[in-house]
């Protein structure tokens, strides 16, 4: 039975008017365009921003931005977990690597400074910024069977839906499929290996409106996947929501290019591989 009120063609016009007016104030929405964002960041002229969005949790958000951008990620309540792939929009299939992006570095633990890495040695975003140090490079994220497990669901559309499954539906709007979907870093969830047998162990987060800023090196498609860490010791599914923001930075991208002091050989080389491939695709 039709509910009344979209019961008709004019009715139905009508309420998704309505909604429209009501999503414009719902902080679980993006902004549109990013530069209507009422409170930018300090320093950032509202103009810069090119995404702006809280995304709930157990929900997903994807984007392509462009090379130069700064993205950054806030945990607003402390129960945030950002689950990240990023695939080169020029090249999706050249995508994160998330053991290249621990053994390059020589670091399994990210944080300032830290790449994340193509297989092709390239740099395809630079963590800048960390006020959180709680993150994880070793688990990737749940599963429909895991979750199904755990909570008694694991589809999109349930109360517990699975990061895997979640990330399926963002590559899927950029025409990429299951296979392209790797293993995931996660934000603001940290995990540590116990020194005496190797287990990996739940650290838990930092608590609220820590944030994380990352720096595209190359033009990417960027999917991010807001649900339960796989080691999460919370028995609920109670994944809060984050908010993400990015803006044009391209001198945050020239310091990083420039820094031949402080930065490790094998980040540069892999820098160094990152401008290659991008002078040579672009005409300019």
């Amino acid at each position: 039975m039709f509910d009344t009120i979209t019961a008709t063609t004019r009715g139905a016009r009508d309420h998704a008017r309505a909604q429209a007016a009501a999503a414009a104030t719902d902080v679980a929405m993006p902004i549109v365009p990013a530069s209507a964002m009422q409170t930018p960041p300090d320093g950032i002229d509202a103009e810069r921003l090119t995404w702006a969005e809280t995304v709930p949790g157990g929900r997903y958000t994807v984007k392509a931005l462009a090379r130069g951008t700064r993205l950054r990620l806030t945990d607003i309540d402390g129960t945030a977990c950002a689950n990240i792939l990023l695939w080169r929009t020029d090249a999706p299939w050249e995508r994160l690597n998330v053991a290249d992006t621990v053994k390059v570095p020589w670091q399994a633990y990210l944080g300032t400074g830290h790449p994340l890495l193509s297989d092709q040695g390239r740099v395809l975003a630079t963590i800048v910024a960390d006020t959180s140090g709680l993150h994880d490079a070793l688990c990737g994220t749940t599963t429909l069977a895991s979750n199904t497990e755990r909570y008694g669901a694991g589809e999109v559309h349930s109360l517990s839906p699975a990061g895997r499954e979640l990330l399926l539906l963002a590559a899927a709007k950029h025409g990429l499929g299951p296979s392209d979907v790797a293993p995931s870093v996660s934000l603001f969830h940290g995990v540590r290996v116990d020194p005496d047998d190797g287990t990996l162990v739940s650290v838990g987060t930092a608590g609220a409106g820590r944030s994380v800023d990352l720096v595209l090196h190359l033009p990417c498609i960027v999917a991010i996947a807001d649900t339960a860490h796989p080691l999460d010791p919370e028995p609920r599914y109670t994944t809060g929501p984050l908010e993400v923001l990015a803006w044009r930075a391209d001198a945050d991208l020239q310091e990083l290019i420039d820094d031949d002091d402080t930065a490790d050989p094998e980040y540069r080389r892999a820098v160094a591989n990152s401008e290659d491939a991008f002078a040579a695709s672009t005409l300019a």
